[in-house]
């Protein structure tokens, strides 16, 4: 994996850069739909590639290994092969996940012991076989096993587990030295920045991930409850300390507005289920801000649904048809939803990227933020 960095705001942190996998180029800053258990939900992957332009999608470690297993997967030849999706993929470590499952699980210094949240049975993480892991998933870009810290958070606690994330970094990075890929195309391997809302353990934690010199770099453990004034920040800190020729990814944000402010602050690429969980509720992103599609406002409103989406069926179907078919419990409408909010993030990024080397970023991004998280 190579990333080369094309323009720099010289109003803000914000960056425009190539990242080159065996599997295609991405264009940063960039959106990853999450197709959590090999699929984005509601989505085909010819619309993935076709309507929504997506460049790179996410899988997640934790599902993919208890359903469909290692077995399938390998026997498949890695997720690429099983799902379809000829493009870039990264996959998480699961730690995100096990960190959720805080009533099913128990850390100890070799790994994470869990109990599924299908059937209840028992397994062990730990930073080598979750690199073993994700080596037969087979993703492009795969995580280090971490331990995602809740909000708030005590700080003694936040730097225990701190210290425990980057002795579990230095085994992660061993065993994926020292094994090969299965499919005959690189992986690369991205550390994860952690450490709360605490400034200090912040920078520690980012010095620590930088000195491993991998491809790339995570910020982790933000999203997860804090206001988006301390993300913000912690984002703005990290980012003054991870190298500059390689890509930074924070995990798990976000919405829109947290979107444009963190690529303001340094960030590249972005990945969250909202786009699709919201739409599955009826709530539809557009430049203009969000609506809910149930309300009676879009009963008679026989406006396409984005007039401007890169998505075909945004500009083809009404909201009043949108709306028709959610009152009337059609999956199709969760599916036209899920194109509309997956194509709108895709834009959103994509416009970010053409706004940074035309150097109206700052000001275009200020007036955004107002309009995508207004409620219409």
């Amino acid at each position: 994996m190579t990333f080369h960095l094309e323009y720099s705001d010289p109003h803000s942190r914000a960056r425009a850069g190539v990242l080159t996998t065996e599997h295609g180029t991405i264009e940063t800053p960039i959106f990853m739909p999450v197709g959590t258990a090999g699929t984005v939900k509601a989505v085909h992957q010819h619309e993935l590639a076709a309507d929504i332009r997506a460049q790179i999608c996410l899988g997640n470690t934790y599902h993919l290994y208890l359903r469909p297993g290692l077995e399938v997967l390998e026997k498949a030849g890695g997720l690429h092969r099983f799902n379809g999706w000829r493009g870039p993929i990264l996959t998480d470590s699961g730690g995100f996940q096990v960190y959720s499952l805080a009533h099913r699980r128990k850390i100890r210094e070799e790994g994470v012991t869990f109990q599924s949240h299908i059937d209840g049975s028992k397994h062990t993480f730990t930073p080598e076989g979750v690199m073993d892991i994700q080596r037969i998933i087979g993703a492009d870009i795969i995580m280090a096993f971490d331990e995602c810290t809740p909000y708030p958070c005590e700080y003694k606690y936040a730097q225990k587990s701190l210290d425990l994330t980057h002795r579990w970094l230095a085994r992660c990075v061993e065993q994926f030295d020292n094994t090969e890929p299965r499919y005959g195309y690189a992986q690369a391997l991205f550390p994860i920045v952690q450490g709360s809302t605490y400034p200090d353990l912040r920078k520690k934690s980012a010095e620590v991930i930088a000195s491993f010199e991998r491809e790339g770099n995570a910020i982790g453990g933000l999203s997860v409850g804090e206001p988006a004034e301390e993300m913000y920040a912690m984002t703005e800190l990290v980012t003054a300390i991870l190298p500059t020729d390689k890509p930074r990814y924070l995990m798990g944000v976000g919405t829109p507005e947290n979107i444009l402010e963190c690529i303001a602050r340094g960030i590249d690429m972005f990945d969250c289920v909202l786009p699709t969980r919201n739409a599955r509720h009826g709530m539809i992103y557009t430049p203009e801000g969000i609506l809910n599609i149930r309300n009676t406002r879009w009963k008679e409103d026989f406006t396409p649904i984005d007039p401007d989406s890169p998505v075909h069926t945004s500009r083809s179907h009404s909201r009043a048809y949108l709306r028709h078919l959610f009152i009337n419990g059609e999956i199709l409408g969760m599916q036209l939803a899920s194109l509309q909010n997956l194509g709108f993030f895709l834009w959103l990024v994509g416009e970010a990227r053409r706004r940074i080397f035309d150097g109206t970023f700052s000001d275009w991004k200020n007036q955004m933020v107002k309009k995508v998280s207004t409620r219409l």
